[in-house]
């Protein structure tokens, strides 16, 4: 149902249910007799007419953009001259239904009681009113800034896929004349990965155990490439299996220790992939690879923002907001660690 349905339904629904709660509590005292049916039915119709009148005069004028202060001020003298216009209709209807006592309803503590009534009245309608749209507003708000963020998340995933297709491609270029034989095997763990590449067009986060097997093939598919030269070693606690992570990101990561850390050394070195549950449910992911991030600014700079890296911490924010974390720097030991905390929550784009 639009807002523009639900507006008339509220107000039809509202009045109307005011009208007849007057005439119950009428009831409880004396016979309803067809000129109080008459009375409170035109005294709700008024209140009817002179809300959507304020409604019109609100979307008229814009008041849902005015500041706070202005909105208040502009709100309370209305309800103040709706409370009056009511209590001089009350007084009308009374006349035309013959049941006007002016020794009585012209007393100054009736009229001023009937004005206070009035915007009561008033008052409620428009906390809702405003509410109703304060809400609705917000909730658009969320609605176009997760689709903004969705958009930037298909964006970075269409950047990965063809980044990481090529340097996959040139490792098997690689083999095809040196060995036929490993150059058949690694074709077969390219299939792999680029199965599960595309599969990863559709989800924000999968299960760590599909990542990680795609980890492996990648890391299969470079040790055939690096021969002796890449030592690979796993350390994943069985806790870790428990969690979803956006898809392709941790083979992100080993891809960047390869091509910065393994390929710029003589004698390689070792990647070795850590996997552990926080004291606080955070998955926490290290890749440790051999190597030394540069020790001035302009390298280290140069580095960490490689395309795999940044695409990586982007998609983060995006997913998690603030509750996940990406750090990147040396170890006393020869050795270049990232790490990642990844809340067991779900993400905040659902």
């Amino acid at each position: 149902m639009n807002r523009t349905r639900l507006y008339w339904l509220f107000q039809i629904l509202g009045w109307s249910g005011y009208a007849l709660i007057n005439l119950f509590f009428v009831s409880l005292d004396r016979r309803i007799t067809p000129v109080q049916i008459g009375a409170y039915s035109s005294l709700a119709a008024f209140y009817f007419l002179s809300t959507h009148a304020f409604r019109y005069a609100i979307k008229k004028y814009g008041w849902l953009n005015f500041e706070f202060p202005k909105l208040l001020s502009n709100t309370l003298l209305t309800l103040g001259l709706l409370s009056i216009l009511n209590t001089i209709a009350q007084i009308i209807i009374s006349w035309v239904f013959g049941t006007l006592n002016p020794e009585t309803e012209f007393r100054l503590i009736l009229i001023s009681g009937n004005i206070f009534v009035s915007f009561l009245f008033y008052s409620l309608w428009s906390m809702v009113y405003f509410l109703f749209h304060f809400l609705d507003s917000y909730n658009q708000s969320l609605k176009y800034q997760a689709k903004i963020n969705e958009i930037q998340l298909n964006h970075l995933k269409s950047q990965l896929n063809p980044h990481f297709i090529f340097n996959a491609l040139n490792s098997v270029r690689a083999l095809v004349d040196e060995d036929p034989a490993k150059a058949k095997l690694a074709i077969t763990q390219l299939s792999n990965i680029l199965r599960f590449s595309l599969m990863m067009d559709k989800k924000r986060t999968i299960d760590f155990e599909n990542e990680i097997n795609t980890v492996k093939d990648y890391l299969n598919l470079e040790t055939i490439r690096f021969e002796e030269r890449l030592q690979v070693k796993y350390n994943i606690e069985p806790s870790a299996f428990d969690y979803k992570i956006p898809p392709m990101m941790l083979q992100t990561i080993v891809e960047n220790a390869i091509k910065h850390g393994i390929s710029n050394r003589v004698k390689g070195g070792l990647v070795e992939i850590n996997c552990k549950e926080g004291i606080t449910d955070d998955l926490i992911i290290q890749v440790k690879n051999s190597g030394q991030l540069k020790n001035n600014g302009v390298g280290r700079k140069k580095e960490r923002e490689g395309h795999g890296i940044n695409n990586t911490v982007q998609r983060l924010k995006l997913i998690y907001g603030d509750r996940a974390s990406f750090k990147i720097f040396n170890s006393e030991s020869d050795f270049v660690i990232t790490e990642i905390k990844i809340p067991k929550q779900n993400p905040t784009l659902g």
